[in-house]
């Protein structure tokens, strides 16, 4: 009988034993796990929209506050649309080709058909999309509460939009209304057949009207895209090199195996080898 529990008691120990180094090595596991942080979540309160508006922002990995950097500023830019990716196709172009560390600001969406739309008197649309036509409020956030903002927060020296499809949209009307916003315009996929094409429509006339300082527009569609999105995007192009911009450096790209759904990797990949062309890595 004594023997039985020496039995018990050192088979007891032995589990204890096993138990608690288990519990060491999972503790010791876990103390090296940090969090993967590649910016920061901001909240911006918007007296222009009444809302609050959720930024997520990408920092270089060796930002220094003191420093200036570009600021790309990505509409879709919600976590689970479009930031991930692009930040990450922006710091390979900063390991790989001669693109400069630089700062990306996704504006996370709360309604885009909203935000990116303007005013449309078509019943189709109107009943298709019942919050639209507020793009107005929307350029009004970007120049006065957001581009503010982030100026404040770091130091730019080139800014960029990225945008596509209702967001290319947008970027265009930017572009042709208040094209002093932006350094640099990558439209791609643009939703220029709302309201009957009636921004392509005036084009010309806004065009006139805009100074002719350094720009550059990037504009590209896929040819698996609808007929109208991709003739839509052709005349912009038309017509902006029609400008006869001197200052602008305008560029076109048909992406030959890219559909509305596919091209927007893909095609900021293409427009940003225009700017910064591959460099031999430092040995």
């Amino acid at each position: 009988m004594i023997n039985k529990e020496r039995n018990m008691i050192k088979k007891l120990l032995i589990f204890c034993s096993i138990l608690f180094t288990f519990h060491f090595m999972v503790f010791a596991q876990t103390e090296n796990v940090k969090p993967l942080t590649i910016g920061e979540i901001r909240t911006i309160k918007s007296k222009v929209l009444n809302e609050d508006r959720i930024l997520n922002i990408y920092l270089p990995q060796s930002f220094d506050k003191t420093k200036s950097y570009p600021i790309i500023y990505l509409l879709d830019g919600s976590i689970n649309e479009d930031f991930i990716h692009v930040t990450g196709l922006v710091q390979f172009f900063n390991q790989m080709y001669s693109m400069p560390e630089t700062i990306v600001v996704g504006v996370a969406n709360i309604d885009r058909k909203r935000d990116f739309t303007f005013h449309t008197d078509l019943k189709d649309l109107q009943k298709d999309y019942p919050t639209t036509g507020h793009s107005d409020q929307f350029i009004g956030f970007l120049e006065k509460e957001l581009k503010p903002y982030i100026e404040s927060q770091f130091k730019s020296t080139d800014t960029y939009i990225f945008g596509q499809s209702l967001g290319g949209l947008l970027a265009t009307e930017i572009l042709l209304k208040k094209p002093e916003l932006f350094n640099n315009y990558f439209i791609i996929s643009p939703s220029l057949w709302w309201d009957d094409e009636s921004l392509l429509k005036q084009a010309p006339q806004l065009l006139a009207k805009s100074k002719d300082i350094r720009k550059f527009v990037y504009v590209s569609v896929g040819k698996g895209e609808h007929p109208v999105m991709v003739k839509d995007a052709e005349n912009l192009y038309d017509l902006l090199k029609k400008s006869n911009k001197k200052n602008w450096t305008v560029e076109y790209k048909m992406m030959e195996t890219d559909n509305h759904a596919t091209i927007l990797h893909r095609s900021l990949y293409e427009g940003l080898v225009k700017l910064f062309p591959y460099q031999e890595p430092k040995i």
